[in-house]
């Protein structure tokens, strides 16, 4: 394999598949919300606290798994974020108290980290050339939006046969079941001969020490809180506000007739139109600044929510947002890991992206968590949404200032 042919080779195709499933799992945890809620009759915080520890298991863990797999093999890693999803997925399935169900979601978090973008798009980053990088690395991450297309839609289509602890075990199946895809996962070393002499430690030091490391880190907070707090409450939103007005719509006459049907759609919409929305900012990114370009996405994401959520809801409104948002949902993830590669080098890329995403799962966490939380105490996510508003503009402003230059060794 060359790095020549980075855009169709082997690493990239085992990478996407890793990548479609686990995001295909994590991606319907909202349609389970009402469920679980409404057989064990616990708060709509009760779950949201599961899904935000989740998250932040996920954070904890990514830069921790971008280590591991720098020191003892890339395939390692995966299988150690595999066999920690599905153990946590089995846990879950069992889980009759809010704690327990809380506690499992730490192994699902650290499962998606050892699956997901952190290690993924390191080995993708490795096995691409220069020129090639920013839209390999948009192909992996659009293969994220692929498996959220048919996630939410998949679980909803298993809960009408299985119960939902027979769908986790299902869930538990595929993500074991897509390691076969592993002995395709060989990168070669890209890194420069002085990255390679470098230290972990040095590399470290050097990026902390660094402002535009510290404005990207704080930069993408906005995006983990928005992406969370909509995948997991998006559909329960949408079940609640668009029941009264669902009947009788052009939805219901074609097939579309219950508002949680509508809610998993429109995450698999979000996930369809980010396809095209991370291969365009793979395509830009090779060619304008990454910053500029994440600076106009968080814009983006900024009047597009505050445009929904001072519109009155409909089901028409809803397919809207849903289009708009997913065309910006996860294109600054080739963007900025693009970004943190170019500034710090390939070497260490897997830890240095998996800190920078910590910041990412603290506002997952926090997304998730204050939209149950608030809902519980206004029977509304009216608030909620709003702080989203204001962090994605601070977000836009935060990326202006980095400086777009190597301060890596040669």
């Amino acid at each position: 394999m060359t790095r020549q042919n980075a855009l169709l080779n082997p690493v990239l195709i085992a990478g996407c598949m890793i990548i479609m499933t686990g995001f295909a799992i994590r991606a319907s945890f909202g349609v389970f919300q009402i469920p679980i809620a409404t057989e064990f009759g616990w708060l709509r915080s009760d779950f949201s606290l599961a899904i935000a520890i989740q998250n932040l298991a996920w954070g904890f863990g990514q830069p921790i798994f971008g280590a591991v797999a720098e020191k003892i093999g890339d395939r390692r890693a995966i299988i150690a974020g595999a066999v920690f999803y599905a153990a946590g997925l089995l846990l879950s399935s069992g889980a009759t108290t809010p704690f327990a169900h809380q506690f499992y979601e730490i192994f699902v978090g650290f499962g998606i980290a050892g699956t997901g973008f952190g290690v993924i798009l390191a080995v993708v980053g490795r096995a691409s050339s220069d020129e090639n990088r920013s839209m390999s690395l948009a192909i992996a991450t659009a293969a994220g939006s692929a498996g959220q297309v048919f996630g939410a839609p998949l679980a909803e289509y298993l809960m009408t046969f299985l119960t939902w602890q027979q769908t986790f075990v299902f869930f538990a199946g595929m993500i074991i079941a897509v390691l076969m895809v592993l002995p395709m996962m060989r990168s070669p070393i890209t890194a420069t001969k002085a990255e390679l002499e470098e230290s972990m430690g040095t590399i470290l030091m050097r990026a902390f020490k660094d402002p535009s490391y510290t404005l990207i880190f704080l930069g993408f907070f906005s995006c983990g809180y928005q992406l969370a707090f909509i995948t997991a409450h998006f559909p329960a939103f949408v079940t609640e506000m668009c029941g009264p007005i669902l009947e009788g719509s052009l939805l219901a006459n074609i097939g579309i007739t219950t508002t949680s049907a509508l809610g998993a759609i429109a995450i698999s919409l979000i996930g369809l139109a980010n396809i095209g929305g991370t291969l365009l900012a793979g395509y830009l990114g090779k060619r304008y600044s990454k910053k500029y370009l994440l600076a106009g996405i968080y814009t983006g994401r900024t009047i597009i929510a505050a445009a929904f959520i001072l519109t009155p809801m409909t089901p028409l409104t809803v397919i809207l947002f849903s289009v708009g948002m997913g065309s910006l949902w996860l294109a600054t993830v080739p963007l900025t890991s693009g970004l943190v590669a170019h500034l710090y080098g390939v070497r260490y890329m897997g830890t240095l992206y998996g800190i920078v995403f910590f910041s990412h799962q603290l506002g997952s966490f926090l997304g998730v968590w204050l939209g149950g939380a608030l809902y519980d105490i206004y029977g509304t996510y009216t608030y909620v949404w709003w702080v989203g508003v204001g962090i994605g503009a601070f977000s836009a402003i935060v990326h202006l200032p980095i400086k777009e230059r190597r301060v890596f060794a040669r």
